[in-house]
């Protein structure tokens, strides 16, 4: 089985690289990735074959679909792997659809069974682990940044493939850009997470919060409500928002939803300060604290600046 791995952002195409590289292994493939970019980057993290693609001109999702139909056809994929950022979410549909093959969303695992493609992807808010084949060839899926490790680099070598496109009349032409906060960058790759739940009665409250944050080096989340219902805080931890893996989450005054939960799941260590005893955040928590976060914050900054 020949593997194809592409996505826009760098960090992504070297941890999809990885797992296709592991998948070639076991079934006797190879692990072929697309970049815009420097072969030898691809190489340094499995890539038996790398495609450099030139002549795209704007960066919009209609020029990098047609090149990676060609690329598709070019090098006879079975399984084509796009990184699921934002880019990716659209164009993995749109390629999948341009080549007639099935297509898997955001897959949570990806792995070959009976010589056939297999996956795991979240279903019904992310309450459900879902398990899927595909029997098209070739295949589509996407999978979500962090989903695998980016190996460590080896000394790589192997044959580039330069591939011209055509660069076709874009239907969307992009007429300003501007970069992204700092904060929206940071939270997916943090370490450690403090987050704010309803718990919060006002927007003010979150200083206690701020400083919890400052005292751990850690980057701030909140639930979905804080966010797009009362507008406290630019960005979310969930299913519809922002998905996680810190080796630390702080849940303070957070219920646990499902949609919640569904962002945190692969968290190391998980820490949850509540009131109510029953709120469903506890049974996901390697420790629970069933107190006020009125009270226990103040405290607990106090104490770790007193042993910092």
């Amino acid at each position: 089985m020949r593997f194809l791995v592409y996505s826009e952002d760098p960090e992504v195409s070297a941890q999809l690289t990885g797992r296709a590289r592991a998948l070639a292994d076991e079934v006797g493939g190879e692990a072929v990735t697309v970049t815009v970019g420097d072969p030898a980057a691809c190489f340094r993290h499995g890539a038996g074959r790398v495609v450099k693609v030139e002549g795209l001109g704007e960066p919009t999702v209609e020029p990098f679909k047609a090149a990676l139909v060609q690329v598709v056809e070019a090098v006879k994929s079975d399984v084509v792997m796009v990184g699921a950022t934002r880019r990716g979410k659209e164009l993995a549909p749109r390629l999948a659809a341009a080549l007639g093959a099935g297509y898997m969303a955001e897959c949570t695992s990806v792995g070959i069974a009976d010589g056939q493609l297999m996956v795991e992807r979240l279903t019904y808010g992310g309450s459900t682990v879902a398990r899927e084949t595909c029997t098209s060839n070739p295949s589509v899926v996407s999978v979500p940044p962090r989903t695998y490790s980016k190996p460590e680099p080896s000394e790589g070598t192997g044959e580039v493939i330069e591939l011209r496109v055509e660069d076709p009349e874009p239907r969307v032409r992009a007429l300003e850009r501007r970069p992204k906060p700092k904060a929206s960058a940071d939270l997916e790759s943090a370490s450690i997470i403090v987050a704010a739940g309803r718990g919060f009665k006002a927007k003010e409250d979150l200083r206690l919060l701020e400083e919890l944050a400052e005292t751990l080096g850690a980057q701030m989340g909140c639930t979905r409500p804080i966010s797009a219902d009362l507008g406290w805080m630019d960005q979310w931890v969930g299913i519809s928002g922002k998905k996680v893996r810190p080796s630390l989450y702080v849940a303070c005054g957070i219920s646990g939803t499902i949609q919640h939960v569904a962002g945190i799941r692969d968290s190391q260590i998980i820490v949850s300060v509540n009131l109510d005893e029953s709120a469903g955040i506890h049974g996901l928590s390697d420790y629970s604290v069933v107190v006020d976060i009125y009270k226990v914050l103040p405290a607990l900054v106090k104490v770790l600046k007193e042993r910092a």
